[in-house]
């Protein structure tokens, strides 16, 4: 299980399950665990909804900003 979000002003749904993938298949890759990817796949989808159109334009840093702590929901630039 991993950490749960609550997502206010979704922006655009389409592309969440696809950027959760990715985020999964980069996590299992290159973090330290299963646990830590399970995180980071959930971060990054749920990130995604914050940001129009298919294509999750997020960086390493944004995703593991969420899942480390910042909690804000939204793409920090």
């Amino acid at each position: 299980m991993s950490r749960n979000y609550q997502i206010r002003d979704i922006v655009d749904r389409v592309g969440t399950g696809d950027a959760f993938a990715a985020g999964l298949i980069c996590g299992l890759t290159s973090l330290s665990g299963p646990q830590e990817a399970l995180e980071f796949a959930t971060a990054a989808s749920c990130l995604k909804h914050s940001i129009p159109g298919d294509l999750p334009l997020l960086t390493v840093a944004e995703v593991k900003g969420l899942f480390g702590g910042s909690g804000s929901g939204r793409v920090q630039r």
